[in-house]
């Protein structure tokens, strides 16, 4: 049925290509404004819609630079407020969105902000910062970042794309080459040379460019309520509750653990409904096993915070597990060079 719904779109991805391809010329010949700004912008994107990692990879940069002053600058996906906005204590995931929520809570030294329009956002934030993240941020041509970072999720490198919305992309897959560095996410370990010479030669980056590989590495659980952490032990049945573009991963990770997972999946960034929370709750009750957990995302965690959620699972035995990435040995020094490197040579001069 998909399948057939993707061809009868087919026609509709030639219009949107057409689109987008006009847009990134006028942009190119200059008919359409893209400003430059004097201190160091990286932004964060990607070409296929969603799953590419780009939370932990900004949370990666956020250490990486952690001796410079840093904002991150999100749009706010899924907010129900408008404009610019900076997170503080008052911040819910409905003020800012769940991923800006997540990297206020971390990172107590760096400035979270939202706002649609990243041009005016930049404006707002560079008098007082050294660094400016651009979250998701690839398709805004009207910054024109210093440092783009563009992501592939590896899977998305083994399989032949399509524009919107018969398929994923965003743009067309040849448009990595705006980008100073590509970053092959959630990659399979040990990933032998016969891939990642498969996965260059896909992405087929200017001399200039580099790819970089990297993968998941899972954290202890957390507890929602309490922030306890503790190890994920095998035995436990478990209830997985995620709205995130592509649970899998963290589900075939979590089967290494148990044999028994009761998944509550919904599309991402979904704004979890009181309905949707009994629902898991009773399945959780019901269910006869003694060992038993709910697990959740770190960034679905910052949704279920609300008052009118939080207390339905006070009780329960739920945490989230935070994830990291992971570069690959032999890419790490350079990856992380590059970065610096571009900090240090493009900083404001006081």
């Amino acid at each position: 049925m998909i399948k057939y719904l993707r061809l009868f779109l087919l026609p509709f991805s030639v219009i949107y290509g057409f689109i987008i391809l006009l847009r990134n010329k006028l942009y190119d010949w200059g008919f359409l404004k893209s400003t430059k700004f004097d201190l160091p912008v990286i932004c964060i994107g990607n070409l296929v819609i969603g799953g590419a990692g780009k939370t932990p990879t900004t949370e990666y940069l956020v250490r990486l630079l952690a001796d410079y002053k840093i904002a991150i600058l999100s749009r706010g996906y899924g907010r129900e407020t408008k404009g610019f906005l900076l997170a503080d204590k008052n911040a819910t995931a409905k003020t800012v969105g769940d991923e800006p929520m997540q990297y206020f809570q971390k990172f107590k030294n760096v400035t979270v902000a939202v706002c649609e329009d990243r041009v005016f956002g930049i404006n707002q934030l560079k008098n007082s910062h050294d660094v400016i993240l651009l979250d998701d941020a690839y398709q805004h041509r009207a910054v024109k970042a210093g440092f783009n970072l563009l992501l592939f999720d590896y899977a998305s490198t083994k399989k032949f794309q399509f524009m919107l919305p018969a398929g994923n992309l965003r743009e067309p897959w040849r448009n990595y080459d705006r980008a100073q560095a590509v970053l092959v996410t959630k990659t399979p370990l040990p990933l032998n040379m016969m891939d990642q010479i498969e996965v260059r030669r896909k992405i087929d980056t200017r001399i200039d460019q580099r790819i970089s590989f990297s993968s998941i590495k899972y954290g202890n659980l957390i507890h929602l309520h309490t922030e306890e952490t503790e190890e994920v032990k095998a035995g436990n049945v478990i209830f997985l509750l995620t709205a995130i573009a592509n649970p899998k991963p963290l589900k075939s990770y979590l089967e290494g653990f148990s044999t028994e997972i009761q998944q509550f999946e919904y599309p991402d960034h979904h704004n979890f409904s009181s309905e949707n929370i009994n629902t898991l709750i009773n399945a959780f009750y019901n269910h006869p096993a003694k060992q038993k957990i709910i697990i959740t995302t770190e960034k679905d965690s910052q949704r279920l915070l609300g008052d009118n959620l939080k207390d339905l699972l006070l009780n329960l035995p739920i945490y989230y597990l935070p994830i990291e990435i992971e570069l690959a040995p032999k890419d790490k020094f350079t990856f992380d060079k590059n970065i610096l490197d571009y900090v240090a040579n493009h900083k404001r001069i006081s």
